[in-house]
């Protein structure tokens, strides 16, 4: 058996919550990947993903920084799935797309239960991004790491390959104006398994300011839009939420994997709001 507890949630058709990973370390990561355990209320499996992010993040795709983490994730038992979202984007695809291609691979090969890429703008480049996901004969991503089953807990390299393709999940994410213009096409690429919105860029690439904390109106209906795009091709919409307000909000509009917070987000929401309580009682 597979441990994927965000494959789990997207096969029961249950949203699928996350948070955002900035910040390296071990000790760090699973402290996240545990933080619903000591709240008799709620269960880790509430927590389905959480997002590495070596693009904005302070976390290096190297051995010292992404293989350490998704290690202490999936250290975690019964915990959420790592997922990386690799510092290349699909302009980088095409004719030089090594950049990407070896990007996805260093991070499957460190065990990651999916990728996200960002800035995906055309179907060709979703293509290239699904092509480096999957192993022949559905793509060209090689094989060769002696470490890869042990980081899904799988015996043996052979066992690895039979599942693989059918276990990683593969993200792009729709934040220009030329994704947003190709969006229908993108979402129908074999081997893609969802779009991915990102409402920052999306709303600076359309000329709108970013969102403070939600969108613009007309921005907001770019986002149903992809929303409805995603979904007629049969594959899951994801969105970036800052709150836990917000993601109860995309949960209900339909999105299938929402982020509700990040790391540091929710250390300085929590700061502030202990610190508000003990000068306001003072």
């Amino acid at each position: 058996m597979v441990a994927h507890t965000l494959l789990n949630v997207f096969k029961a058709n249950k949203p699928a919550f996350g948070i955002w990973l900035t910040n390296g370390g071990f000790v760090h990561a699973r402290s996240v990947a545990r933080s619903l355990v000591s709240n008799p209320q709620l269960s880790r499996p509430n927590m389905s993903w959480i997002m590495l992010d070596c693009e904005h993040g302070l976390l290096p795709l190297n051995p010292a920084g992404a293989t350490e983490v998704i290690a202490a994730i999936h250290g975690v038992k019964d915990g959420p799935s790592a997922l990386v979202r690799i510092p290349a984007t699909g302009h980088g695809t095409g004719s030089g797309s090594e950049g990407v291609n070896w990007q996805i691979k260093y991070a499957l090969d460190a065990g990651a239960r999916g990728v996200l890429v960002p800035m995906v703008s055309t179907p060709s480049q979703a293509h290239q991004v699904a092509q480096s996901s999957r192993f022949p004969p559905l793509g060209r991503r090689g094989f060769g790491s002696p470490y890869t089953q042990e980081n899904w807990n799988i015996p043996t390299g052979s066992e690895y390959l039979s599942v693989a393709n059918d276990n990683v999940v593969v993200l792009v994410q729709i934040e220009t104006r030329e994704g947003v213009e190709n969006v229908k096409a993108i979402a129908e690429v074999d081997g893609i398994d969802g779009l991915f919105i990102g409402p920052y860029d999306l709303s600076i690439c359309l000329g709108y300011p970013p969102p403070s904390p939600d969108p613009h109106p007309e921005i907001e209906k770019v986002i149903q839009d992809i929303l409805r795009a995603a979904h007629d091709a049969g594959k899951k919409c994801a969105m970036y939420c800052t709150s836990g307000a917000q993601a109860a909000q995309r949960a209900a509009e339909g999105f299938d994997m929402i982020n509700v917070t990040s790391d540091v987000g929710a250390m300085q929401s929590g700061i502030t709001a202990e610190f508000n309580a003990a000068t306001t009682a003072t």
